[in-house]
């Protein structure tokens, strides 16, 4: 099976294409800015905004699988417009595609606890584009897999991880909320969930975020205690002290997704206790 990840070189896409390889499939990583290291990876390059050369990679590689892995913030072209013509273009050449999504859709207004079922709701420019890259895929391609997940961690390398360092050592100014809630998801399960969804035949969204829904302070004291860090170095605050804009408590029910699943999405006390 040949497997294309989109964002190969970031965070959720390295890991991707770790376990692709891994696991036998010809896999192929395409990036944005720079190529990877791994030499048992093909690696092309693609602009998401460039519409002609996602079809043409496409067209010339012809994967039977796509994972977008992709993170453009909310650049509106890379996030929204991006994933509707990577879904065209799976569409013409006949590839299953998963599109990673995320939790910023939700607004945490009026209720905390989200299912599939549940209508996008954004109150950020990242949402928003998300939200509208979700319903062009799966205008374009019914058969699509919207993945959403949340705070993606694992082995000290995520942006979580790296902030509670900066914010310990004072290298960073800030504060974690303590009324700030998500489900975090290590990035190793996250990775093997999205492999068995391009695997399998099941479209549609999926959630993918861990069981335990943590404060991000809470998600801090975690990591700071699994890195020997002393917890009581860690800044806290409240999102309402801090003129923060974005959703504030929004957890994702994946129960439905994870009695599919062979993978189990771990929460957050457990992994960082292994890690």
């Amino acid at each position: 099976m040949t497997l294309l990840v989109v964002g190969g070189t970031g965070f959720l896409g390295t890991e991707l294409t770790r376990q692709a390889v891994s696991a036998g499939h010809h896999t192929i990583a395409a990036w944005s800015r720079s190529p990877g290291e791994s030499g048992l990876t093909t690696w092309r390059k693609l602009d998401l905004r460039d519409h002609g050369q996602i079809a043409t990679l496409l067209e010339q590689v012809r994967p039977e699988m796509v994972v977008n892995a992709s993170s453009g913030g909310a650049d509106w072209q890379v996030t929204a417009e991006g994933p509707i013509h990577l879904a065209m273009a799976a569409a013409k050449y006949g590839c299953r595609l998963v599109h990673v999504s995320s939790d910023a859709v939700f607004s945490g207004i009026g209720r905390t606890h989200y299912d599939e079922t549940c209508l996008p709701d954004p109150v950020t420019p990242y949402g928003a584009a998300k939200a509208a890259g979700e319903a062009g895929v799966l205008a374009v391609l019914p058969e699509a897999v919207v993945a959403r997940t949340s705070l993606i961690i694992g082995h000290g390398r995520s942006e979580h991880e790296r902030l509670v360092h900066d914010l310990t050592s004072k290298a960073r100014d800030g504060v974690l909320f303590t009324d700030n809630r998500r489900c975090p998801v290590h990035v190793s399960d996250l990775a093997s969930a999205l492999l068995e969804l391009a695997l399998g035949h099941d479209g549609g969204i999926h959630h993918l975020g861990g069981p335990e829904a943590l404060s991000r302070y809470d998600l801090g004291l975690l990591i700071a205690r699994r890195d020997g860090i002393d917890p009581s170095l860690l800044p806290a605050g409240r999102t309402s002290d801090r003129n923060y804009q974005g959703a504030v408590d929004v957890r994702l029910d994946s129960s439905a997704t994870q009695h599919r699943l062979r993978t189990t999405l771990r929460g957050a006390s457990i992994f960082l206790s292994q890690d």
